[in-house]
């Protein structure tokens, strides 16, 4: 399914929560800038699928759509495809124990910042990445 403006507002709701991400890392919230990254990633790379003409799955983790399908998408994406597939695996694995924690993990004793740090920075990378390189951004 194409279509790009669903695409383009998928990036443009990545790119404010972006941005609302400064706000969690201030606040010293490391779980929820875990999560939310997660959610950016998720975003972002749904909206290059879109874009490319590929289904977006109702699924959190992109990376094998992302892998089988790297001939859709950009040309100038080529070389990042396994970047964008990695940060989109890495964060998944986060997802849940970031929000809800575990009876024997609580998020906020668990996460460090240079766990949000880490995630923070694949959320910049992928958005990057991909408003370079989708039809009708800038």
């Amino acid at each position: 399914m194409r279509n790009l403006e669903l695409a383009l507002d998928y990036l443009k709701r990545s790119r404010v929560r972006l941005a609302a991400l400064d706000i969690l890392f201030d606040g010293a919230s490391w779980p929820d800038v875990v999560r939310e990254s997660q959610e950016v990633v998720e975003l972002t790379l749904k909206a290059l699928l879109r874009a490319s003409g590929v289904e977006a799955p109702r699924i959190h983790d992109v990376a094998p759509i992302l892998r089988a399908e790297r001939a859709r998408f950009p040309e100038p994406l080529a070389p990042f495809i396994d970047e964008l597939a990695d940060a989109s695996r890495q964060l998944r694995r986060d997802r849940e124990l970031a929000f809800y924690g575990a009876e024997d993990l609580t998020p906020g004793e668990f996460y460090t910042r240079a766990d949000a740090e880490r995630a923070l920075a694949y959320a910049r990378r992928v958005v990057d990445l991909v408003s370079r390189h989708l039809p009708g951004t800038s």
